[in-house]
């Protein structure tokens, strides 16, 4: 994944990164089932898509574990919007 797609990535909403991960999760199937039945030309695609996924699956945990109020100071509640 370059540089410019992960920080595109990084500030999607959590419903748009499970749209994504749907979509990679259904592309690396099929691209599986075709190595399957005669070799890809490029096996190490399958590689990189699953780290994509992988990827995504983190953001996804760290997008749902983010605080939504974080504390400052003794008494300050501030939100993270």
């Amino acid at each position: 994944m370059k540089s410019k797609n992960w920080n595109e990535i990084k500030n999607m909403t959590e419903a748009e990164l499970s749209v994504k991960l749907s979509q990679l999760q259904d592309k690396l199937f099929r691209l599986k089932f075709r190595h399957q039945t005669a070799p890809v030309k490029n096996p190490l695609e399958i590689r990189g898509m699953r780290r994509d996924i992988a990827r995504i699956k983190t953001l996804v945990n760290q997008k749902r574990k983010e605080p939504k109020y974080r504390l400052i100071g003794r008494n300050n509640v501030t939100g993270t919007q």
